[in-house]
């Protein structure tokens, strides 16, 4: 008969190891971040506010557009705050449940990403080779239900795993990353995880069908690229942004799920902590840029915006 684990299964704190060995460079990266930080929401709610505030951008395009930069806000206020206090502290730890809370914010904020990105593409198909059915399907109804199934679905998987991570019996309290994942919580566990896997690769196939989706529209919009210019013209205009972001996701979140499952102790720790925070790093300051510089029509609202505040500053 097994001992009781009374003494390692309350576990109430977590130690984050992930700044160890960078701790000579704490000030420098916080300073790169106290510039960094405050940016990245700049330019996300300034997209946001151009977007709500001109009636000529509240088309689903948009909308979807505006989804990303709150889901970027979202995420990176699960990490980010965190960071920085850990970057001017001594003692890198965080509550339990502290740790539960940002590994639902940050994983349901990488799984709303790629839904949203799956919702643009099935609308650029829309768009470009249905036209004329266009506002008949994108009503404002179907907007909402795709918003939602982009919130939704991510936060109910996540919900998920929380529950099937809380049940578990930790020997151990020490997380070797710059803030807490489910993967690194679950191999604490003194018992077997086979439930939680089970879920885990449940959720990475509905991302594989969010993929898949994608493909397909793709695969359709590139036809009809090929049987019209005009079409390929919209395409450059309209469907470039929305690859070069989902680009920026894949790879972003291709290093995370490396380091989650293959990172190695042999690789130094700024290599790793760059690679575990990559999807929170690029993909939130990128996408503003790309929609905001790329699309013709916000990057004509922003300026408007700001050069009709100066005018009546002036005034």
């Amino acid at each position: 008969m097994q001992p009781p684990l009374e003494n390692v299964s309350s576990v109430l704190v977590f130690t984050l190891s992930g700044l160890n060995e960078t701790l000579e460079n704490r000030f420098v990266f916080f300073s790169l971040t106290a510039l960094f930080y405050p940016l990245m929401v700049l330019c996300n709610v300034v997209v946001i506010f151009t977007i709500i505030s001109q009636k000529t951008l509240h088309e689903p395009m948009y909308v979807f557009i505006c989804n990303l930069c709150i889901n970027a806000l979202y995420g990176t206020a699960g990490f980010y705050p965190k960071f920085m206090y850990d970057l001017l502290s001594e003692n890198h730890i965080i509550s339990y449940v502290g740790c539960m809370i940002q590994i639902f914010v940050i994983y349901s904020f990488a799984f709303c990403e790629i839904s949203t990105l799956t919702v643009m593409a099935y609308d650029r198909y829309v768009a470009i080779c249905r036209p004329l059915e266009y506002h008949s399907i994108m009503t404002n109804q179907r907007v909402l239900e795709c918003i939602l199934f982009c919130w939704l679905l991510p936060c109910f998987c996540m919900f998920v795993l929380i529950v099937l991570t809380a049940r578990l019996t930790l020997c151990g309290s020490t997380i070797e990353k710059l803030y807490c994942e489910i993967w690194a919580v679950a191999k604490l566990s003194c018992f077997s995880t086979t439930v939680n896997n089970v879920f885990g690769y449940i959720a990475i196939f509905v991302c594989f069908g969010h993929a898949v989706l994608i493909y397909c529209s793709y695969i359709q919009l590139i036809r009809k690229c090929l049987k019209s210019i005009e079409v390929r013209q919209k395409f450059m205009q309209t469907c470039m942004p929305h690859l070069l972001s989902l680009f920026n996701v894949v790879i972003a979140l291709f290093f995370d799920v490396l380091y989650s499952r293959y990172g190695s102790k042999n690789v130094p720790q700024g290599v790793r902590n760059f690679m575990a925070m990559e999807f929170l790093l690029l993909p939130p300051i990128l996408n503003p840029f790309i929609y905001g510089l790329n699309l013709t029509t916000i990057r004509q609202e922003v300026l408007r915006l700001f050069f009709r505040k100066r005018v009546r500053i002036s005034e």
